[in-house]
C-alpha cells in the first residue's frame, strides 16, 4: 500500500463494519487519505466476501466485496475473546475514528460500546450506522436496504401508477446511510480540532431515508396528501419523463416554460403554445394525461440518437437510458476517469469505480484494492508492538 496523499492523511479509522453502509462510510475515509484498519472474523470476513457470484475475474473476491472496501487494510481478530479485545484496544490507543455497524448494544458486550469506551479515549469520534438509530422504539431492529426503502416511503412513490410499489434497482438506503456517516465524522472531525473532545454519531438508515424524500416529502408537509406513483414522471413538472422513440426511450426533461416554447416552435407544435392546457408547467401538471399523449405522439416519429443529437443542440435536456455497458463505454464518463484499475493481492488487476468527489488540491488517492482476508494482520500486529511469537500464539488460540 502507497502512502496517502488525501486530506485525511495522518488519522485512523478502526472500521468494526461489513456488508454495505459501514463499509461505504469508511472507504470514503480511506480514499480521502485516512488510515483504514478494517477487523473481521477469523476464516469468514465481512459477510459480502460471500455474496458471489460474480467474483472478480480470475480472483476469488466477490465483486460486492471489493467495490467497497479499498484502500483498507484488513486484520481477522475475535473480539468476542479478551485477548483479541486487547488488540483493539491497542489500536484505539492511536486512532482517531471508530465506525460500525453492529446492532444496538452488540459491541458493549465486549467492552467496546460507545459509554465504555468515551472515558477511555475522550478524544474518539465513534461512528455508529444502524438501520433504526440508538434510541427509539425500533432501535433494536435490524436494519435491511429493502425494508429501510419499504418503511421510509420511497418505495410507495416509486413503480407504475397502477403497478406494486418498487424499490430502487441499487441498496441507495445503505448507501446514504455510509454517506451521511461521513458527513457527520467531518463535522465531528471539525469538532475535535476546535475542542480536542471526541463525539458519538448515530445515524440510522432510516433517519437518512426520510431525510432524503426531498420534493416528495416537502409536498407532502405541504398538502397532507400521499403523493402517488407516477412511473417515470415527476410529480412538479411536466414534461419530465421517459418517452418512447421510433427505436426505444428517452428522458426529456423541459423544466421551465421558456424551454417548452422552445421545443414547441422547434418540432411544428407552435398551435400547443395558444391552448391554456399547456401554456404553463402548472397547467401542464394539471393535464399530464393528455401532455403525454400528445408528446407521445410526436417522440415516436424519430429514433433516439437523433433525438438526443436535436435536443441538445436546442440546449433542452434530454438523454438515453443506458444500460451499463453504454454507462461505463460513455466518453463523459471516461473523460471523467470513473473507472480505476487497480493491483490486487491475487496478481490481478481489478477494475472498480472511482470516486466521484474532485477536490483540486488534495484528490482522493487509490493506495491498494479491498484486501483479501487477514492481509493485513500480521502488519498491523507488528506496529502495535506485538513479537513474532505473540502473533503465533493469537493465532494458534485462534484468536486472529
Amino acid at each position: 500500500m502507497s502512502e496517502p496523499s488525501g486530506p485525511l492523511k495522518g488519522l485512523r479509522v478502526v472500521d468494526l463494519t461489513r456488508v454495505l453502509a459501514g463499509p461505504t462510510c469508511t472507504q470514503m475515509l480511506g480514499d480521502l487519505g485516512a488510515e483504514v484498519i478494517k477487523i473481521e472474523r477469523p476464516e469468514a470476513g465481512d459477510d459480502t466476501r460471500g455474496f458471489a457470484p460474480p467474483f472478480m475475474p480470475n480472483t476469488r473476491e466477490s465483486a460486492y466485496f471489493v467495490g467497497v472496501n479499498r484502500n483498507k487494510k484488513s486484520i481477522t481478530l475475535d473480539i468476542a475473546k479478551p485477548e483479541a479485545q486487547a488488540v483493539v484496544h491497542r489500536l484505539l490507543a492511536n486512532a482517531d475514528i471508530l465506525v460500525e455497524n453492529f446492532k444496538v448494544g452488540a459491541l458493549a458486550k465486549y467492552g467496546l460500546g460507545w459509554e465504555q469506551l468515551k472515558g477511555q479515549y475522550p478524544g474518539l469520534i465513534y461512528c455508529s450506522i444502524t438501520g433504526f438509530g440508538q434510541t427509539g422504539p425500533y432501535a433494536p431492529r435490524p436494519g435491511y436496504d429493502a425494508l429501510i426503502q419499504a418503511m421510509g416511503g420511497v418505495m410507495s412513490l416509486t413503480g407504475e401508477p397502477e403497478g406494486e410499489p418498487q424499490k430502487v434497482g441499487i441498496p441507495v438506503a445503505d448507501l446514504f446511510a455510509g454517506l451521511y456517516g461521513t458527513i457527520g465524522i467531518l463535522a465531528a472531525l471539525r469538532h475535535k480540532q476546535a475542542t480536542g473532545e471526541g463525539q458519538q454519531i448515530d445515524i440510522g438508515m432510516l433517519d437518512t431515508h426520510v431525510a432524503w424524500l426531498a420534493n416528495q416529502g416537502m409536498n407532502y408537509l405541504a398538502t397532507g396528501e400521499n403523493p402517488p406513483r407516477l412511473g417515470n414522471q415527476h410529480p412538479n413538472i411536466v414534461p419530465y419523463q421517459v418517452f418512447p422513440t421510433a427505436d426505444g426511450y428517452m428522458v426529456l426533461s423541459i423544466g421551465n416554460d421558456p424551454t417548452f416554447e422552445r421545443f414547441c416552435r422547434n418540432f411544428a407544435l407552435e398551435h400547443l403554445l395558444a391552448d391554456e392546457r399547456y401554456a404553463t408547467n402548472a397547467a401542464r401538471v394539471g393535464n399530464r394525461a393528455l401532455v403525454t399523449e400528445t408528446l407521445t405522439a410526436v417522440t415516436r416519429t424519430m429514433p433516439t440518437d437523433e433525438w438526443i443529437s436535436k435536443l441538445e443542440a436546442l440546449k433542452i435536456g434530454c438523454g438515453p437510458i443506458n444500460t451499463l455497458d453504454r454507462v461505463f463505454a460513455d466518453p463523459h464518463v471516461q473523460a471523467r476517469e470513473m473507472l480505476v484499475k487497480m493491483p490486487h493481492a491475487s496478481g490481478e488487476e481489478v477494475t472498480v469505480v472511482a470516486n466521484p468527489v474532485k477536490l483540486s488540491a488534495t484528490p482522493p488517492d487509490y493506495r491498494s484494492a479491498a484486501p483479501v482476508l487477514g492481509q493485513h494482520t500480521e502488519e498491523v500486529l507488528l506496529s502495535l508492538g506485538y513479537s513474532a511469537a505473540e502473533i503465533a500464539a493469537l493465532r494458534e488460540q485462534k484468536l486472529v
